[in-house]
Order: structure tokens, then sequence, then C-alpha cells
């Protein structure tokens, strides 16, 4: 819906609201209007119901608000004498029309003091659940968001097995579109396996529950992505139920906010012009020089003379670590992945006969690479000259361009496009150039061999980005090895990363100590 819609919706709302609990509101003392006047009839309902004002900030915070209104819709309920499960019950039950049946039928009386300590002990624990919740959900979704590396493209900066925390606020935070799904997961239910969100994915016959999704708002950031920072955004062309499984039998549209989470390396930002030479970026004409802890792996074939390579070996002499195997029957080995501080020890390897690059050659079209169109002989080691638009400007659309932008046009600004002969028409008239509504940017793996990144699906526009990685507070190479000397590490910055796992724990238990010590002389005292 849009802004508009969703304004109605929630005028509607308040009258259902007020038409349900105007006598409530008289019987609590306060006026019968008060129940119909929008934010304030919340404000007032706090008071009645004896709990802070700023609840009704959480009332309009999607996700928070599904569980917000339950507890509202239980605590009226209790704030008049109903405090049995089934009235619990049936407040949530009902989604809250019982209250109506306690305004117009119940014969109730407004408890004004009453306990609001819960009158048993699951009732303290769902309490504190339920708030523990919240509070994780505003955090997880406005501020910080956990992440996992899933997989090798940033290797040597960010590793499999890393667990990030993600800035939401650098950028801004984004607003939830999807306002209906579970708190704190995705786009699925762990061990449930289910769909976590209220969606129809079929894009042809959409169901009316779409209508629920918010359009696009985000709060304000204080930074703006910079080239060659590393950024966590979703997939563009996300159509896939399971991104583990690249062959599904149709495609799966999803929102925006629950398309596939990924993190790259924004190597073009909004305005550049992006080429690839020999699978090396170029940035309006000049090489791009990547940070320094920053290790690009393209992939090779390597000989050996006699023995097989050891994959343990391997990994802790050279660092090499994607996993490699026999290609064919001369015993070559293929090497998806291999950095040029490896390549230089590895070379020197007693087992090594020859190492050859593997690289595409200029003008040798992959189908598989964007735009995907059989007039641009691109592929991932050769690939542009390509603009990236930027908000605001307008360039030259014609036939010969089009297969760049199409998706731009249609798929993410919202506009009809439709080709006539040698004419372009946009929402429904002819169009020689056209002006870009946000910023877009260019998304690569520094794995540029072993990574599905824009050069497979193109630009990732702005309302997309999810926020900065900025910490990794964990990492692990698999269940049995820490890898401690990453523990609570920066993400971006220059030199070798510095842990500041002890730091952290002196402070911990610093603060555990103190506090004991404090309790005791209170008590002693």
């Amino acid at each position: 819906m849009t802004l508009t819609q969703w304004f109605i919706f929630i005028l509607i709302i308040q009258v259902i609201h007020g038409l349900g609990t105007w006598k409530l509101y008289i019987k609590a003392g306060r006026q019968a209007w008060e129940a119909f006047v929008p934010v304030y009839n919340g404000v007032v309902l706090m008071k009645i119901i004896n709990r802070p004002w700023w609840w009704v900030i959480l009332l309009f915070l999607p996700i928070v608000n599904l569980i917000m209104l339950m507890v509202v819709w239980v605590e009226t309920a209790r704030s008049f004498g109903k405090n049995t499960y089934l009235d619990t019950f049936l407040a949530i039950v009902t989604l809250g029309f019982y209250n109506f049946y306690l305004n117009y039928v119940a014969n109730v009386d407004y408890v004004k003091d009453r306990s609001l300590q819960p009158k048993s002990g699951s009732g303290e624990w769902t309490s504190s659940i339920l708030f523990a919740i919240v509070a994780a959900t505003i955090v997880h979704t406005y501020f910080i968001q956990p992440f996992t590396i899933p997989s090798s493209s940033l290797e040597k900066s960010l590793l499999v097995g890393d667990f990030l925390f993600v800035s939401k606020f650098h950028y801004g935070a984004r607003i939830p579109m999807t306002t209906v799904g579970a708190p704190m997961v995705h786009d699925t239910i762990p061990i449930l396996n289910k769909k976590s969100y209220l969606f129809d994915d079929d894009k042809e016959n959409p169901s009316w529950i779409n209508k629920l999704q918010l359009p696009y708002m985000r709060l304000p950031g204080f930074e703006t992505i910079e080239r060659n920072e590393i950024v966590v955004f979703n997939q563009p062309a996300d159509t896939l139920r399971d991104m583990n499984d690249f062959t599904p039998d149709r495609n799966y549209y999803k929102p925006i906010d629950k398309k596939t989470n990924l993190v790259k390396r924004c190597v073009g930002v909004a305005g550049d012009s992006l080429e690839i030479r020999d699978g090396y970026v170029y940035i309006n004409g000049k090489k791009n020089e990547l940070p320094d802890r920053a290790h690009l792996q393209f992939s090779y074939y390597v000989q050996p003379k006699t023995n097989q390579f050891n994959p343990n070996y391997v990994k802790e002499r050279y660092d090499i670590t994607d996993q490699f195997g026999i290609v064919n029957q001369q015993n070559t080995y293929y090497f998806p992945a291999i950095s040029d501080e490896a390549l230089a020890k590895f070379k020197n390897h007693p087992n090594v006969t020859s190492i050859t690059p593997i690289k595409a050659e200029k003008g040798e079209r992959d189908p598989n690479v964007f735009p995907h169109d059989p007039n641009y002989n691109w592929n991932i080691d050769f690939f542009g000259p390509l603009y990236i638009p930027e908000a605001g400007k307008t360039i030259d659309i014609n036939l010969d361009v089009l297969p760049l932008y199409k998706r731009v046009i249609t798929e993410y600004e919202g506009n009809t496009l439709q080709v006539k002969g040698s004419q372009i028409l946009i929402n429904g008239e002819v169009a020689n150039s056209y002006t870009f509504k946000q910023d877009y940017y260019w998304m690569m793996g520094d794995n540029r061999h072993n990574s599905i990144d824009a050069r497979r699906w193109g630009f990732v526009p702005f309302d997309h980005v999810l926020g900065k990685p900025v910490f990794i507070w964990m990492s692990w190479d698999g269940i049995k090895n820490p890898r401690w000397e990453r523990f609570f590490t920066t993400v971006h910055g220059s030199g070798k990363a510095t842990s500041y796992f002890i730091p952290f724990l002196v402070l911990l238990f610093g603060y555990i100590g103190f506090n004991k010590w404090r309790k005791r002389k209170k008590a002693n005292s």
C-alpha cells in the first residue's frame, strides 16, 4: 500500500478502536471522545492500563507492533478485572475484538490501582520473554544485526565462519517493508523451515495480503557508501526459495527486505564508470586500489609432478582455503581461488610442475554475465565499460543501451516499458532519455572466480542496502576450531586487525567483580 492508503487504514483502525472502547474509557474516568483521537487515544489508553506512554511508539513499529498489540489487548482486559487464562486467550484469538464484548455486554468495573506483577511464575516468564523479544527486535531492526559469512567470496578479508555485527545506522536504518512476520528471523523460520513472513510470491496473480507491504522508507544515516567498503545488502535478483538450490521448480518473488542477505565489496559507487580488464576493476579509467586487508584471488590449473596435494597441508602452509580437486586424467588440479601471496609461495612447492591462470578471453561472451544480451560480449574477466546510475542524473536511452538499464527502469524504479520498432516507451510515452530516481552500486567479491556477484545480476539499488559490517565478534573454522585471533576484531581499517577479546574479558570480569563487591558492601552497611 502507499503511504496515503496506510494513513486511511490507520484512521479506520482508530474508529474501530473507539467504537470498541469508548465506554471503557468512561468507566476509567476519561471522556468518550478520547477513544477516537488518533495517537492521543493510545497515550490515554496507556494511562488507563497503567503503562508508560512510550508504548504508543512501539505500536507503530512494524513487527514489534504485532507483539505489542497482543500485550495491550490483554492488559486492557485485565484493567477491567478480566484476569483468567480464558480472558487472555479470547483477547488474543479475537484480535482485540474481545473489547467490544467488555464495552457493550459485560458488566465490568475499572481496577484503578491493579498490580502489574504477574500472578504466576509462568506469567512472569511469558512477560520477560515477550519484552526481551521486543527489545531484541528493535535493536536487530534499527541498530545492529548479527550476520554470518556463508561463502568465500570475500575470503582473506572475511572468512567463512565469521560472525559479524552489521550496523544499520551508518547508512540509515531501513524501515521494514514486510509488516507481518516472525521477529528476528529473515525469510525462513529455523527448524520448521517455513516462510517467516506473510506475502504471496505469485507475481502474476498476487494476493490481497501483498497490500500489507509498506513503501520503502529509511531513517537518516551519517555515512554514504564509499568505494571499496564491504556492504551487506539484499540480492536484487533473488527469485530462489532457497539460495542453496539454484534449480527451483519456479521463480519465488520476495519483498525487498526478505530477499537473500549477501555481503560483498562495493567496488563502484553511483556515478562511476566501471570496467573489468583481465579480472581487475578499473574505475573511471584507473585501476581500482583495494585496501591492504583485501586480497584478490583467481582460479588456476595446477599440474603436480607425482603426488596428490594434501588439502590440510595446503591450507595450513599456503592459506589456500577453497576446496580444490582433480579435473582430468592427467591428474590436473583445479584451484578455484589462490591469492597472489599464496601463489608466490605455492609455485615453489616441490610437487608443482606448472600453475596456469584460468582467464576468459576478451570478447568471449558468457551468457550468464550481465546484461545477458547477445550484443554484449562480456565475461567475468573482461566486462564493460558500464555507467553506474546516480540519483537525479539523466542518460540517453536507445536500443543499444536499453539492456543495461531495463531492469533499473522497470523492476527497481517501477516504470512500465515497451519497445515498438525503434521506439522506447516509458509509462506509455516515447522516451529518448531517462532520469534515475535512486543511487546504484556495483558489488563484487574479492574471490574473483568463485563469487556470484554483480557481474551476474547487475546493479544493487540503494533501497536494497541493509547495512555496514563493523565488527567480528566470533569466528570458527569448523565446529572445533575457534579462530581466537579474529574474536572482537574490526572489519574495516588498515593493517593487521587487532583483537579486543582479552580487553573485553578483562572489562567484563572487572564489572562482575565490582558489582559483587558493591552488593557485599551495601549488605554489610
